[in-house]
């Protein structure tokens, strides 16, 4: 099967074609004729699976083919944080290049009079997190009045958020004759019972078994001590061929203590959390993307919907407090069909957190000690104080070009336990 085969306008055909794209991804095997009869849909599909154009692609189509008109926007996609509403805001933008379609995003973290002018040119397609739409619709500087296809994207982690108060007043605001498409990695009884408030009689797609782990990602588990965690962190960074790594912890400030010393080291690194600014994370993620930095260290909020090609591994600094979580973070990679590795570190104090990833993984896994890493000992000065700014400027050594450059190792040593769960 091909795209053509949808029926899809020659515009939208070509969009896909200008992307790289030729053979549909299962999820959008599945997924587009069903949304392009019009039926409600349950998509069950890990990151990296091609969703977004699996229901955008549709979308436009049938926006397009409506002979409705209005400054009001007709499809309303709810993404749970900054970075997936306008990473999905960005393919509707991609895909519609050649249509009459305009694609709007709304989020927190920046100034909402640029937004409100947006909004006021009109729009087809609005992507938005739900507390700056209900920032919006109270005041009414919007109107949902015309909306003909609800997405939200991510359920699962808009209802870990919190958000599902948010969705079901946004509902209110909402015509009752409408499609529905609702997109989850997992599954929970919460996500059955919104989708049972919500969607009409849906065609239920899934694309891998629940909860299931993404089956391209190598994983592997190691037992350390928390004070040793960063040392080995940066044994494997500085030891293996790790051209780029995601690594994952659990609060604001770990993120950025970690950056600090893993700077002190010499590694290229950034972080992103909540507290940064949506500008700060902007930039900074288009700084790894690019390959400027070797490492970027993230909360979960705040990576939640990351694009990344090509990303080689993800790092567990922290378990997750929610356990599906960790099928989330090491989607990052292993995507499209690439192989990619997730390494997760395992401390006597996160035991309550390994015992409920175990039950989502639904199999034994082997915890090994790192091998060819040497417990280093406390050095005071290595601890970094981030209470204030840094005296001395750490950052890499930039070439002419301006683009940062750090040493790839050759692969040499021994190559660390593996476990395939």
């Amino acid at each position: 099967m091909n795209f053509t085969s949808f029926g899809l306008t020659e515009e939208l055909l070509s969009a896909v074609t200008k992307q790289g794209y030729t053979i549909p991804t299962p999820i959008q095997t599945q997924a587009i004729p069903v949304i392009l009869e019009g039926r409600d849909l349950i998509g069950g599909a890990q990151t990296g699976t091609g969703k977004t154009a699996a229901f955008a692609l549709p979308i436009l189509h049938l926006l397009n083919q409506s002979k409705k008109r209005t400054r009001n926007p007709r499809a309303l996609v709810l993404s749970p944080t900054r970075e997936l509403a306008a990473q999905v805001a960005e393919s509707f933008r991609d895909y519609g290049s050649s249509l009459p379609l305009r694609t709007t995003s709304i989020y927190g973290g920046v100034k909402i009079n640029p937004q409100i002018a947006a909004l006021q040119r009109g729009t087809d397609v609005l992507v938005a997190t739900p507390g700056r739409l209900l920032d919006h619709l109270a005041q009414k500087t919007l109107n949902l009045r015309d909306i003909e296809i609800l997405v939200l994207d991510e359920a699962d982690r808009m209802l870990d958020m919190g958000f599902v108060r948010d969705i079901r007043k946004i509902m209110t605001f909402l015509p009752r004759k409408r499609q529905n498409l609702l997109f989850s990695a997992t599954y929970s009884p919460e996500i059955r019972r919104l989708s049972g408030e919500i969607l009409n009689d849906p065609a239920i797609v899934e694309v891998s078994r629940k909860n299931e782990a993404a089956e391209k990602v190598d994983q592997s588990f190691f037992a350390i001590t928390k004070d040793q965690k960063r040392h080995l962190l940066v044994h494997f960074i500085q030891t293996h061929s790790w051209y780029q790594a995601l690594v994952f912890v659990s609060t604001k400030h770990g993120a950025d203590r970690l950056s600090k010393q893993l700077m002190k080291k010499g590694i290229p690194v950034g972080a992103i959390h909540g507290n940064k600014s949506q500008n700060a994370r902007t930039r900074t993620l288009g700084d790894f993307k690019k390959g400027d930095l070797q490492v970027l260290v993230a909360t979960d909020v705040a990576a939640r919907g990351i694009h990344l090609e090509g990303l080689s591994h993800v790092v567990n600094f922290n378990l997750p407090q929610v356990a599906e979580d960790y099928i989330h973070r090491i989607g990052r990679t292993g995507r499209a069909g690439k192989s990619g590795e997730a390494i997760t570190f395992v401390s006597p104090d996160e035991k309550d957190q390994w015992n409920k990833i175990l039950k989502v993984l639904k199999t034994s896994v082997n915890v090994s000690a790192p091998e060819g890493f040497t417990p280093v000992k406390k050095d005071p000065s290595e601890d970094v104080d981030t209470r204030g700014p840094q005296r001395r400027n750490n950052s890499p050594r930039a070439d002419q070009s301006g683009q940062h450059r750090y040493a790839r190792s050759s692969g040499g040593g021994r190559r660390y336990a593996s476990a395939r769960a």
